[in-house]
């Protein structure tokens, strides 16, 4: 649930992060960051990471320091997109970059799956839809469907523990996490062979 007076945001390094203002983010909490990089451990290296409903961006912040070699993120708000880019530009270290877009998550996917421009795909992708969103299937639906994920790519789906989605066509569970009120999905893209 959105709350704002949000504490500061630190990475694993101890570096500190901006937070968006206000009410209209919901940081993962750091023990949550810290899990899914330690569940990674050496997946994360040289990497393509998208970053979906990126909030403050510390989830991607922290894909850059565990060495992914470039990532997307995407997020509607203006101000949290502004902080977003703020945190990315102090994380970020060349050779590694970074792309933001300031769009709503199923027009971007939408967008990427009609483009005529050859796009490189992602191989880990992190989506933390707001929690009474009811967006969850709606945006593993469209990963699906846009070609945006690698075929050997994971998607990583933030959810509330009180009721995580219990059906994700198209999808397998590879794991699931709990961590209080916070779940973590790792899956896997059914393929055709399956």
């Amino acid at each position: 649930m959105p709350r704002s007076g949000h504490g500061a945001l630190r990475l694993s390094d101890g570096r500190r992060l901006q937070s968006p203002p206000g009410s209209v983010t919901r940081p993962t909490p750091a023990r949550v960051r810290q899990s899914v990089f330690d569940v990674l451990r050496e997946q994360v290296a040289g990497t393509r990471w998208l970053d979906l409903f990126s909030g403050s961006g510390a989830t991607a912040c922290e894909a850059l320091l565990h060495g992914a070699a470039h990532v997307t993120a995407v997020e509607r708000h203006g101000r949290a997109a502004a902080v977003t880019r703020h945190n990315l530009e102090l994380v970020c270290r060349p050779p590694q970059t970074f792309a933001l877009h300031r769009r709503e998550v199923l027009a971007w996917l939408h967008t990427w799956k009609h483009s005529t421009e050859p796009q490189e795909p992602f191989a880990l992708i992190y989506a933390d839809p707001p929690y009474n969103g009811r967006l969850h299937e709606p945006v593993a639906m469209a990963i699906a469907a846009s070609g945006v994920m690698a075929p050997t790519g994971l998607l990583l789906l933030e959810c509330t523990s009180r009721q995580p989605p219990t059906t994700l066509p198209g999808w397998q569970l590879d794991s699931r996490h709990r961590y209080g009120s916070t779940t973590l999905l790792l899956l896997q893209q059914v393929t055709g062979d399956a």
